[in-house]
């Protein structure tokens, strides 16, 4: 007999696989039930609560890695001193990156996607300071225009970075991932260092005056 904790594992890996295939809104709880061979129509409810729980277990699973490599990446920035945009840009995304080669992976950064690209988000908590991308975001500030920051460029960049990866394995047959990581490295810090244009600090003063 399978133990709860195994039966648990398998719904994450089951919700993984159809999330990947499917995306989120696409896949029932009703299938993930099933993929996971279970007959109990309450088991993902009796182990996640609901779909934002089971969301939060299939990030979970990955999260800790990711975390990982991006603290080390930025601990290695820092000790070399030497502002760099595309440096920092490259320890945003190449641990996410490593996801499309992780067991999982592909559901993982699937399920990022589709969160962070919805209007109401499935869950919502405040962001921990102590994550890497919080500390990501304090490291970029200084290098970006005052007025890109309010535009809230750094978040766009994170978006960008995941719907990216998130579509890789669907336009694309390929495993060998290098240039296109390097490809996308380039494209996000061009988002990022691209100059405001007069245009949009004219129309951003208009706003910020009440004309529009």
């Amino acid at each position: 007999m399978n133990s709860g904790g195994d039966l648990r594992e398998r719904l994450i890996t089951a919700a993984e696989r159809l999330f990947a295939e499917r995306g989120l809104e696409a896949v029932s709880l009703r299938e993930i039930n099933a993929a996971a061979g279970t007959r109990n129509a309450s088991a993902l409810q009796y182990h996640f609560g609901d779909r934002a729980g089971l969301v939060r277990a299939v990030l979970a699973r990955h999260d800790t890695e990711v975390e990982a490599r991006r603290h080390a990446l930025l601990d290695q920035y820092e000790a070399d001193g030497r502002p760099d945009l595309h440096t920092l840009v490259a320890a945003l995304v190449r641990p996410l990156a490593a996801e499309l080669d992780a067991e999982g992976g592909v559901g993982y950064l699937q399920v990022l996607a589709d969160v962070l690209n919805r209007p109401r988000p499935p869950f919502s908590a405040p962001e921990d300071p102590d994550t890497s991308t919080h500390r990501w975001r304090a490291l970029v500030l200084p290098m970006l225009d005052p007025l890109a920051v309010s535009h809230h460029r750094r978040f766009l960049a994170v978006r960008f970075t995941i719907t990216e990866l998130a579509r890789r394995p669907r336009v694309s047959s390929r495993t060998d991932h290098a240039l296109f990581v390097s490809d996308l490295i380039d494209l996000v810090t061009g988002l990022l260092a691209a100059p405001v244009s007069a245009g949009t600090r004219a129309a951003s003063r208009a706003r910020a005056q009440g004309h529009v």
